[in-house]
């Protein structure tokens, strides 16, 4: 699947939930490597586990999945020569243990979880490996009882310990008046009298150690010499011993290294299963019906990152149409609509449940490709347009029949007309080659390509005009408006420039469809194409033609922006353009008239308050006045276009 989709489309932050659900190393690796599937029956057998794993969770008690704790190093080092420590035996039996507890669990479940209580059959008890363990370690030492010698040994380490703590107390009772606290020491191991400095010679034994302010020597008296001599060499028989048991249960324990192996990867699996339900709990999901036919219907979609936050979407695509045109205002939901649609095919196609209402179906795709970005200013404005273009050329190279396509705002960071002709044409591209196809853009000419074309549909973002707020809810069979309108009244604009302005539209929108913009039929594969000698027919203004005046509002297509002329045209046919408070340069020939001043302003309108900024049109009364030493008037720097 493609890498930038699911980047885009913010797949990772869903590993990173499921991860977080899950309780072993090895399930929570599982869900980092998670990835979409392409084959619906494994998909179905994954949906499925997943749906017996929130049975389990939601009507039972908790499952008892082991830690894995220490076991990956065990792996690890199985077969490699290395000799296993009493804590890796610990780690050993409780991993055992608490296999046989899941292996004991879900033995009574086969009927409320066959599929995922059949992990837990393929598990080993391994109960010879156990028994072994805990007889030979207890607490994280090696028993007395792991073998005779250790048992003999440790017998003859205790009598010894005995007779040299029968000689510390008497010499203690002896030397108590000269020693500087009344308790015996260790140093190096060994037992030593804490003697104050100036009696030293007093007692006959070998000074050890020495305080830091010299006052006291630590003396192993001569009686115990040679005691303490007997007792380590009891000690390193001991570790010897100790060394033997633990490589007799290294190696039991690597001749079960195949149970160890298959129990541990099952675990994790298991984990895995469970973290899906966890997750699925904590979104209200459900499983869906699959199909290949292309057919989307979901009903109560939620974003999964969005919590509760959002209005439940009901969206259906893949019955009677297969290419869907949304349209509606700006923060109205159609891109969340876009990324929804497309997060939960991603995950659906995963194996995790969905949250969606109980009867939704969702079809299974080869590829999902997406051309969603945010807008950005009027500096990056080409950029925006490139990048829309690389992805296109992208998705063409790519796009098949069960290909899911999702792009976001078609039509946009260049000239209109240019840009929904480009739109309609892979429009008509994707839909030849059978794909399923989600846009959203603002753009008239595209609402009634895809009212008039067989095979698409239009929807709506609704939104209540009396508010000003989109209601997030979609509905298709309508196409829908930008309300550029009603939201500018609302905010204040005058009724003439509204108007007019609708007037203006109507008109682009009759000539469009008499003869402005016309669409050439689609392309028939089935027969090879011919180039036409004429082109259709388009009413076209001769830029060199036409002239400018001061306060007309001009469109310049390739920013998608209007402007207010501020400087008329030069003699290389260059304007001067004021768009939100920076002045431009541009040739006249990038410029449509969008608003004539004359319409825009009344006859005796002073155009320096459009032009001027406040502090500018005070400073030119003045100077019209008289002259004033050090007054200037500053200017936006002007930028070549």
């Amino acid at each position: 699947m493609n890498e930038t989709t699911m980047q885009r489309l913010e797949y990772d932050r869903i590993k990173t939930r499921v991860s977080e659900c899950a309780f072993s190393y090895l399930g929570k690796r599982h869900a980092a490597s998670m990835q979409p599937i392409t084959d619906i029956r494994t998909i179905k057998i994954r949906l499925d586990e997943a749906t017996e794993a929130l049975q389990l969770i939601r009507h039972g008690a908790s499952v008892p999945i082991p830690s894995l704790e220490g076991m990956e190093h065990i792996l690890h080092l199985l077969g490699t020569g290395y000799l296993f420590s009493e804590r890796d035996f610990s780690h050993i039996a409780q991993f055992i243990r608490s296999c046989v507890q899941l292996i004991k669990y879900m033995g009574s479940k086969p009927n409320a979880a066959p599929s995922v209580s059949a992990y837990a059959s393929s598990m080993y008890g391994m109960e010879p490996l156990l028994s072994e363990i805990e007889r030979c370690i207890y607490s994280g030492k090696v028993t007395d009882t792991a073998s005779k010698e250790l048992a003999k040994i440790r017998k003859k380490i205790a009598v010894t310990e005995e007779r040299i703590k029968r000689k510390l107390d008497s010499l203690t009772s002896r030397h108590r008046s000269i020693m500087q606290e009344n308790m015996i020491s260790q140093r190096g191991g060994r037992y030593v009298l804490p003697i104050k400095k100036e009696f030293r010679k007093q007692v006959k034994g070998n000074v050890l150690d020495e305080s830091g302010s010299g006052q006291t020597v630590y003396i192993e008296p001569a009686e115990i010499v040679s005691l303490q001599f007997d007792q380590s060499a009891n000690m390193a028989e001991e570790s010897k011993e100790e060394m033997k048991v633990l490589g007799d249960l290294t190696a039991l324990t690597e001749s079960y290294n195949r149970e160890l192996s298959i129990n541990t990867e099952t675990v994790g699996i298991l984990d895995f299963l469970l973290a899906k339900a966890k997750y699925a709990m904590t979104i209200d999901a459900v499983p869906v019906e699959l199909n290949l036919n292309g057919i989307i219907d979901i009903r109560g979609a939620r974003h999964p990152l969005m919590a509760n936050s959002m209005v439940p979407l009901d969206f259906s695509i893949g019955e009677g149409y297969s290419s869907l045109i949304i349209t509606g205002p700006n923060t109205g939901g159609k891109t969340m609509a876009l990324k929804s649609v497309g997060l939960l095919t991603l995950m659906m196609q995963s194996g995790l449940l969905v949250p969606v209402l109980k009867g939704s179906r969702m079809a299974v795709f080869e590829g999902i490709e997406v051309d969603i970005g945010d807008g950005q200013s009027i500096e990056h404005a080409l950029s925006t347009f490139s990048a829309h273009i690389r992805n296109m050329i992208g998705i063409l190279e790519t796009a098949g029949n069960s290909t899911l396509i999702l792009i976001d705002e078609m039509a946009s960071g260049t000239d209109p007309g240019e840009g929904v002709g480009l739109s309609i044409a892979l429009l008509e591209e994707f839909h030849r080659r059978r794909t399923t196809i989600v846009a959203t853009t603002h753009f008239s000419e595209i609402k009634h390509f895809a009212e008039n074309t067989p095979g698409f549909q239009n929807a709506r973002m609704e939104f209540d005009t009396e508010t000003l707020q989109p209601l997030y809810r979609l509905r298709i069979g309508e196409a829908g408006e930008s309300y550029a309108y009603a939201i500018a009244l609302k905010l204040g604009m005058w009724n003439r420039i509204i108007e007019r302005s609708q007037a203006i539209s109507a008109s682009r929108a009759s000539r469009n469809t008499q003869d402005s913009f016309v669409i050439p039929p689609a392309l028939d594969v089935e027969k090879p194409v011919t180039a036409s000698k004429t082109s259709p027919k388009r009413a076209v203004l001769d830029p060199s033609a036409t002239s400018f005046a001061l306060g007309d509002s001009v469109y310049v297509g390739y920013l998608n922006r209007t402007g207010i002329v501020y400087k008329t045209e030069d003699e290389r046919g260059n304007v001067g353009i004021l768009i939100q408070g920076q002045k431009l340069t541009m040739n006249k020939k990038r410029l449509v008239l969008h608003i004539a001043a004359t319409e825009l302003y009344p006859d005796d309108y002073d155009l320096d308050i459009v032009l001027e900024t406040k502090e500018n049109r005070k400073k030119r009364k003045l100077m019209g006045r008289k002259h004033i030493q050090g007054l200037i008037i500053e200017s936006p720097p002007k930028n070549e276009m």
